[in-house]
């Protein structure tokens, strides 16, 4: 899933364009102010940044410009928030690597329009090379795994079902829905398949492991 971060220091503005996202199949997280939004990001990298300009501990475009001075956040897409006719700000944050700009007050359909076109020009909306979660980094196209910054090696439905889970973190995924999705056919009651994938993956990630939340009577989720 799409993960987004939204600095904002207006509550209601930050708290309506969460709710628009979250229903717009995204995932969004919310941050008053610059600091909170780094020491988050050291933790999960977001596929996209929503980024108002005036914010209180710093101004947006000096957080625009750490994002893209350190390698791990530098490509990160942003879209910045400005003040209606503020073109300096507009023009300036467009030189230092925003990827486009709306101008409040905006509308959430323009927004989402907005959002879609620039995850589109950066291949994140349907080609998502790498899903971080927590200490877990998983690399779909070089197929490999990483826990705490070392590799582990998943068989190939192991592999699958982490991404799944990954995925749709916060989602609970019942044990039919599971079993189509991996293995391609109909969840039987007695089958016990997915239990032992999902133990077995526990094991291996480790104390990462415990972020694999069994619902009792459902199935598993990943993360909340």
């Amino acid at each position: 899933m799409i993960k987004i971060f939204i600095v904002e220091d207006d509550e209601n503005i930050r708290e309506l364009v969460i709710y628009a996202l979250n229903s717009n199949g995204f995932e969004a997280i919310g941050f008053e102010k610059g600091s909170d939004l780094f020491s988050h990001m050291k933790k999960i990298v977001p596929h996209l940044v929503l980024l108002d300009i005036m914010l209180p501990d710093e101004d947006g475009l000096d957080v625009l410009k750490k994002i893209k001075l350190d390698k791990v956040t530098e490509k990160i897409p942003i879209i910045m928030l400005t003040a209606k006719g503020s073109e300096y700000d507009k023009v300036k944050g467009l030189d230092l690597g925003a990827d486009d700009y709306i101008t409040k007050p905006f509308s959430i359909l323009e927004l989402i329009s907005r959002i879609r076109a620039v995850l589109r020009r950066s291949n994140h909306e349907d080609n998502i090379d790498v899903i971080s979660f927590e200490n877990i980094k998983l690399n779909i196209k070089k197929h490999s795994i990483k826990v705490n910054n070392e590799n582990i090696t998943l068989t190939y439905k192991e592999f699958q079902l982490l991404q799944y889970l990954l995925q749709n973190r916060g989602i609970v995924l019942s044990r039919e829905k599971i079993m189509e999705r991996i293995w391609g056919f109909a969840f039987e009651g007695e089958s016990r398949t997915v239990d032992v994938h999902i133990n077995t993956l526990r094991q291996k990630l480790g104390d990462c492991g415990a972020l694999i939340e069994t619902v009792r009577g459902i199935g598993y989720k990943m993360g909340d």
